[in-house]
């Protein structure tokens, strides 16, 4: 359900099976680690804006959607970008991405619902100061879709897909999921 790679045979980890980790999402798909060769993609892709990576990225997302039941006919809802971000980066790579996907697939349907107030940059943080500090900071704009699938880059205490996930939840959505690109 949480989405890390299991160590055992058993399809679900011990946080999952045990309930230590109660998510407002139903189930959460991570791509690659953020280790490496792949620590070294997210950094060409975000920091570095090699935008040819985005196309790398769908198909890899695009392969996930042929191959899992659940994400047939979901829409998907981008994590919305903290203020200021694009200003300082230039863009949203999240919301490029999202374009690329597009372009490979014309029926994906995708709703910008989410929106974002400004806040503490997330990586500073550890997971609780995270919670607290996006509580009321993602707020819906608009009703959302019935069956979600939230998309980010990075997963790290989860508390960013969490209250993306509250939110939808909270505005009428009745199944959220979440996808990342790179989890820690």
């Amino acid at each position: 359900m949480c989405g890390k790679p299991l160590v055992s045979e058993i399809e679900t980890c011990l946080k999952c099976r045990n309930g230590t980790e109660k998510n407002s999402f139903l189930k959460l798909w991570l791509l690659f680690p953020y280790t490496g060769k792949y620590r070294k993609l997210l950094t060409e892709y975000k920091f570095k804006k090699n935008l040819f990576l985005a196309d790398f990225f769908a198909e890899k997302i695009l392969e996930l959607f042929a191959k899992e039941g659940e994400l047939k006919d979901i829409t998907i809802v981008p994590v919305p970008p903290r203020p200021g971000k694009i200003k300082e980066l230039g863009w949203d790579q999240v919301e490029y991405l999202l374009k690329r996907l597009k372009k490979k697939n014309r029926a994906l349907c995708i709703c910008r619902c989410l929106k974002r107030k400004r806040s503490k940059v997330q990586k500073e943080l550890n997971r609780l100061e995270r919670l607290e500090n996006l509580k009321g900071r993602i707020y819906l704009h608009k009703t959302p879709p019935n069956i979600v699938l939230v998309i980010d880059d990075v997963f790290t205490t989860g508390s960013t897909m969490e209250v993306c996930s509250q939110a939808l939840k909270q505005g009428g959505a009745e199944k959220v999921y979440g996808l990342c690109l790179f989890y820690d």
